[in-house]
């Protein structure tokens, strides 16, 4: 036969046992920690975040010398379309079309592989930038950024 359990010292035989507690603090009591960084730090930056940022300060190095740029719809993508047998592009453009702005797309992961350093991840993004605007423009990159290819 089983024996009653005997009461707690600090629980009297005629009250019912006491409920779980619920935690709602870790058991240091200080509760949830804040974030790492505040928002305005660079390491509270994501990859795709800082990724897009390196994008767009290339766009307005371009915009300042071709201001029919801002018509120009700048998109970063994660990884290109597969396409079999052919490589990997770095980036893609498109002309506009019936109501649709010309695009120019920067591929985030295949820089990102091609690249070892943020500085060296900066200068491809804008080679690619350059070259798909030189494209979009059907001039040479030379004629878009005079520093192409020289950084």
């Amino acid at each position: 036969m089983d024996s009653p359990v005997p009461p707690s010292p600090q629980q009297s035989p005629t009250e019912p046992p006491a409920e779980p507690r619920v935690r709602r603090r870790d058991r240091h009591g200080r509760g949830m920690r804040g974030p790492v960084a505040p928002p305005q730090v660079p390491l509270s930056a994501s990859r795709s975040d800082t990724f897009r940022d390196l994008v767009l300060d290339s766009v307005e190095r371009l915009e300042r010398r071709w201001p029919q740029l801002a018509d120009v719809e700048f998109m970063v993508m994660e990884v290109p379309p597969p396409v079999p047998g052919e490589t990997v592009p770095l980036g893609g453009s498109a002309p506009a079309e019936k109501g649709e702005p010309a695009r120019v797309v920067v591929y985030r992961r295949p820089v990102e592989i091609r690249s070892k350093s943020r500085e060296d991840r900066a200068l491809l993004v804008h080679e690619v930038v350059v070259e798909q605007v030189a494209e979009l423009l059907g001039l040479s990159p030379e004629s878009v950024d005079p520093r192409y290819g020289q950084d």
